[in-house]
C-alpha cells in the first residue's frame, strides 16, 4: 500500500482530513453522541432554558418584556444599573450577604464538633443522641414558630433584624451534624489514634487531623447552608418584616415585584442578580460539593 493510501486510510480512522468519507465518519460519531446523551441533553435544556428566558427578559424594553417575544430588539443593559439604583436594593445585598456568611461559619463551626462526637467518641446514649438529631430533621420550623418569635420579640428584643436568624445557628444544625458525621465515619480510626499516642488531645486531634482530612464534606456542609441562608424567605419574613433596613434579597424581592408589576424586564433582572451569587459560588466549588455528598454514605 502506497504512502498516500495508508494516510488516507489513516485520516478516516482518526477522524482528519477534508474528504467525504470522513465527513460521514464525522456526522455519524457526532449523531452517535448524540443519541447516547440525549437523555442528558434533554435535562441539561430543561434546567438550562428557564435562565436563558430569564436573562433574555432582563435586557428587553418595557414594552417588548410584555410583547411575548423571545429574543431582544435591542440590548438594554442599563436595566441592572436601574435595579441597582432602586432604593434598599443594596441594603437587602448586604444584609443577604451576612445573614448567608455568618450562619455558614456559625453552623460548620458549631457542627463539626458535634459531629466527630458522634462518629468517633463511644460513650453510652450515643445511638440515642443519634436518634434525637434525626428527629429534630423531621420537625418543620413552623411548628415552634409562634414560641421562639416570642421569646425573641418580648424576652431579647430582637426582632427587626437578622439575629434571631443567625444566632441558634451557633448551635448546631441537625441536617450538617448528621451529613458531617456520615463523613467523619469514614476516616480510619487509626490516624486518630496515631495522633492521641503523639501527645494530641481531642481538640488538637479535631483541628489537625480530621478538619483537613473533612474538608470535602465541610465543603458540601458549607454549601448547603450557604444556599440556604441566600435563598431563606420565611425566616426573614417572620422576623424582619417590621424594619425594611434588614431585609434579604429574597423577601425584598418579593416587594421589588410587586412594585414593578408591568416591569417584567426589571423583575427579570432583579430575580437574576439575586440568583448570580448562588450560580457563581456553585460552579467554583461544585468538585467539592459533589465529592463530599457522594463520600456521605460511604459508610452508615
Amino acid at each position: 500500500m502506497t504512502t498516500t493510501a495508508l494516510r488516507a486510510a489513516t485520516d478516516v480512522r482518526t477522524g482528519s482530513g477534508g474528504g467525504p468519507a470522513v465527513r460521514s465518519v464525522r456526522r455519524k460519531r457526532v449523531l452517535h453522541w448524540i443519541a447516547v446523551h440525549s437523555l442528558a441533553l434533554a435535562a441539561a435544556l430543561f434546567f438550562v432554558l428557564p435562565f436563558v428566558f430569564v436573562f433574555l427578559t432582563s435586557v428587553m424594553s418595557d414594552r417588548q418584556a410584555m410583547s411575548g417575544e423571545l429574543w431582544p430588539r435591542a440590548w438594554h443593559w442599563e436595566n441592572y444599573a436601574q435595579v441597582f439604583r432602586t432604593p434598599g436594593f443594596l441594603d437587602w445585598w448586604r444584609n443577604s450577604l451576612l445573614y448567608a456568611v455568618l450562619g455558614t461559619v456559625f453552623t460548620v463551626c458549631s457542627s463539626v464538633p458535634v459531629a466527630y462526637a458522634l462518629a468517633k467518641f463511644r460513650f453510652r446514649g450515643r445511638r440515642t443522641a443519634m436518634l434525637l438529631v434525626i428527629s429534630t430533621m423531621m420537625l418543620p420550623p413552623q411548628v415552634i414558630v409562634v414560641p421562639m418569635y416570642l421569646v425573641w420579640a418580648q424576652q431579647l428584643h430582637l426582632t427587626g433584624s437578622l439575629w434571631p436568624l443567625i444566632i441558634p445557628m451557633a448551635f448546631g444544625d441537625a441536617y450538617s451534624i448528621f451529613l458531617l458525621r456520615q463523613f467523619l465515619l469514614t476516616i480510619p480510626q487509626e490516624y486518630l489514634e496515631s495522633a492521641r499516642v503523639d501527645g494530641c488531645g481531642e481538640l488538637r486531634t479535631l483541628l489537625r487531623i480530621v478538619v483537613p482530612m473533612a474538608k470535602p464534606g465541610i465543603a458540601a456542609v458549607a454549601l448547603f447552608q450557604f444556599f440556604y441562608c441566600w435563598n431563606d424567605y420565611f425566616g426573614p419574613q417572620i422576623y424582619t418584616a417590621q424594619n425594611p433596613g434588614a431585609w434579604t434579597l429574597s423577601y425584598g424581592l418579593e416587594t421589588f415585584k410587586s412594585a414593578h408589576m408591568v416591569n417584567w424586564n426589571l423583575t427579570m433582572a432583579a430575580t437574576l442578580l439575586v440568583m448570580a451569587p448562588v450560580i457563581v459560588v456553585f460552579f467554583f466549588a461544585q468538585k467539592a460539593f459533589v465529592e463530599g455528598v457522594t463520600l456521605t454514605g460511604v459508610k452508615g
